[in-house]
């Protein structure tokens, strides 16, 4: 993960110093891929086109990429609780597995187009909320609950993962939803389309999971 990251961000500086000579308002170029599939980077056509579309964003990009980028965070810590824990089934630790390899990367991609953007990658104070947060945002955890999680062993654990697991992706779903209805950035829009398709394929691999434990 953490080579994947350097690479990423290695890539979102080199696309952020290539367009500063050209452009006062920087674009995202292609910070990464994720694992869903979701990025889509153009090598076609003028640069300067390329660069002016890359750019393109409104209120809805900057606040989905805010918000997503803690919600994603929390994902990867609860899915590490889980490939540290023994005696948890090996079908949640291999769910558990792919969701932090999904969305780490996201994390690095959305970071790397708020800071393209030039634009804050934390949401304003009346938005924002720590990882651990509860003010609001669709489907975080709070505080207890990533304790009673940490704090859980095998088939409990497992479980609880689960039925937590859901609710957050459920919440990341509202999320993506609303920035696909409101967001003007291709690639984010691309990205809120491909959270909610593998985030309700996931929910239904968990639903299935909690039914056998």
């Amino acid at each position: 993960m953490t080579t994947k990251f350097l690479t990423l961000s290695a890539t979102a500086l080199a696309a952020t110093l290539a367009l500063a000579g050209c452009s006062t308002g920087t674009g995202p170029g292609s910070t990464g891929t994720s694992t869903t599939g979701a990025e889509s980077s153009s090598t076609s056509g003028p640069a300067s086109s390329s660069a002016a579309a890359a750019a393109e964003h409104n209120a809805a990009d900057v606040m989905f990429a805010q918000m997503m980028i803690p919600h994603h965070a929390q994902a990867v810590e609860m899915s590490d609780m889980m490939l540290a824990k023994k005696d948890i089934p090996a079908e949640v630790t291999a769910l558990a597995t792919k969701i932090k390899a999904a969305q780490g990367p996201e994390i690095e991609t959305m970071t790397g187009w708020l800071t393209s953007w030039n634009e804050p990658t934390q949401a304003p104070t009346g938005h924002a909320m720590s990882t651990h947060g509860t003010g609001g945002m669709a489907g975080m955890m709070s505080d207890a609950d990533m304790k009673k999680l940490d704090a859980a062993q095998g088939t409990e654990a497992a479980k609880l993962f689960l039925t937590q697991m859901i609710a957050h992706h459920e919440g990341a779903i509202m999320m993506a939803k609303t920035e696909t209805a409101g967001g003007k950035n291709s690639n984010a829009v691309s990205l809120s389309k491909a959270i909610v398709t593998a985030q309700e394929a996931e929910i239904q691999e968990m639903q299935a999971l909690l039914a056998k434990l």
